[in-house]
């Protein structure tokens, strides 16, 4: 039993995903284990039960007061570094810690070799990059898993019993903000846009939060090109001795970059002589769906997996291979020459905007919860591939005041209701609006819980929709 953990005081912050198997890891490592909670709800007290049946004690209801002879806090992620609980744990002198730096330094401690990780973060694209490097991996013939801010826990992932030889890790700014000793083989930032910034206070500090993964890296250091914030964050990183800063780009790439070539992503970072040589790694084509933003994640993902030693033609397989996950740029059908597709997973303007730039024109499905965004960026940008809009949700006044503004020939359909009727009546009235050749597009820009319990809920509804448009 490892002498860190035995004996020890720790409070996990929070029940869920990350606090639950947190406290059960703890707990058996021989710590003094108590949970706070905030909330005091059925789940959290079927939890709970759950959890005081092994020996563990569980404050529900309080989860803004320091235990008394705390240690160590494990804390769940999203809560926020302002939260009173962690303003005592710093005037207490107490560490905190997320899931992460737990399952970082839990790493090895039955014996085995700690797998390295391949680590990805970003505003927009963490979760297909991910899944894309793991089938890259996989192509590989190395024993892997997508795990992290996936909902795959890492924790699970080093105290389990399945052994890997790399993993394939998304972590959000909530989980890098609360791992400070993560020193990641090698890892990614896709790209940078303002996002939870009432978490992190300003956009300084949470890329300075997405930044702490690049932060002793020992092989290479994986960049957007076209995000120089990305790649100001490699320049600013303390990395080991060696480390590389690789760039991916959707354009021609250079010297220690990947990239695309006539219809074929490409590796001049990876090979002998990249003065002069280039890799095939595999076709525009090998991409699903070949839009240019996942083409971008192909990439993020490619750079990583040859970092790690993998073959030109396991990027190829492991990319023929992978299957997006619903509600991610996903074609649904074709209707009257009409292309409907479902980006219900577009929740904010950066990730919006990347879908908008896949096809030249579109009738537009948006709006929902803001969360404090504006549009006019995104509206001007897209103005020209604009066949129309239909806006539904909570704050879909300030999308319409912004297509007046930059896109004033576009017409506008503002439905006026937000049950959850109203996306079969979006699908409807996008239909009166489209061309044969069009594409009908959810792609919302906005949350979904005005209307839903979720994204997932959204993209199911709009892809009921159309089948009953096809019907």
């Amino acid at each position: 039993m490892p002498s860190e953990f035995s004996g020890k005081h720790v409070t996990v912050a929070g029940l869920g995903v990350s606090g639950v198997p947190a406290a059960k890891v703890l707990h058996g490592l021989g710590a003094h284990v108590t949970v706070v909670n905030d909330g005091d709800d059925e789940r959290s007290r079927a939890q709970a039960a759950q959890l005081e049946a092994l020996g563990v004690t569980v404050r529900l209801g309080d989860g803004d007061t320091l235990p008394e002879g705390t240690e160590l806090i494990v804390t769940a992620p999203g809560w926020k570094p302002t939260k009173p609980l962690f303003t005592a744990a710093e005037e207490a002198g107490v560490p905190v810690w997320g899931d992460v730096e737990l399952a970082w330094r839990l790493r090895g401690l039955d014996g085995r070799k700690p797998a390295p990780w391949l680590a990805v973060t970003g505003t927009n694209g963490k979760t297909t990059t991910v899944q894309m490097l793991a089938s890259i991996l996989k192509a590989a013939g190395l024993r892997t898993a997508a795990v992290g801010n996936i909902g795959v826990s890492l924790l699970d992932a080093v105290t389990g019993e399945e052994e890997y030889d790399v993993l394939a890790v998304e972590l959000s700014s909530y989980q890098l903000h609360w791992a400070p000793s993560l020193r990641a083989h090698s890892a990614a930032v896709l790209n940078l846009a303002p996002d939870h910034l009432d978490w992190h206070g300003s956009m300084e500090a949470y890329a300075a939060d997405k930044g702490r993964i690049y932060e002793g890296n020992r092989i290479a250091c994986v960049y957007n090109v076209a995000d120089k914030a990305t790649e100001d964050l490699v320049r600013g990183a303390d990395v080991e001795e060696g480390c590389r800063a690789i760039g991916f780009t959707l354009g021609t790439p250079g010297p220690s970059q990947l990239g695309v070539v006539e219809g074929l992503l490409v590796d001049r970072a990876f090979v002998e002589d990249r003065q002069k040589n280039a890799q095939e790694l595999a076709e525009v084509s090998d991409v699903n769906p070949p839009a240019p933003h996942n083409i971008a994640n192909a990439l993020a993902a490619a750079g990583l997996a040859r970092a790690f030693g993998v073959s030109a033609a396991a990027v190829r397989d492991g990319l023929r291979a992978f299957t997006p996950d619903a509600h991610r740029i996903a074609h649904v059908a074709d209707v009257d020459g009409v292309a409907y597709v479902d980006d219900s997973k577009a929740t904010n303007t950066h990730a919006t905007e990347a879908s908008l730039a896949a096809y030249e024109s579109i009738v537009w499905i948006a709006g929902g919860l803001a969360k404090g965004a504006t549009f006019d960026e995104l509206v001007a940008g897209a103005a020209k591939r604009l066949r129309g809009a239909v806006l539904i949700g909570a704050d879909r006044a300030l999308i319409r005041e912004a297509l007046a503004r930059h896109a004033p020939e576009v017409p506008v359909v503002d439905l006026d209701r937000t049950d959850t009727g109203a996306m079969l009546q979006a699908v409807q009235e996008a239909r009166r609006l489209a061309r044969p050749g069009d594409t009908v597009l959810l792609a919302p820009a906005c949350a979904s819980m005005d209307m839903f319990t979720n994204y997932n809920q959204r993209g199911d509804a709009f892809a009921q929709a159309v089948r009953e448009l096809g019907a």
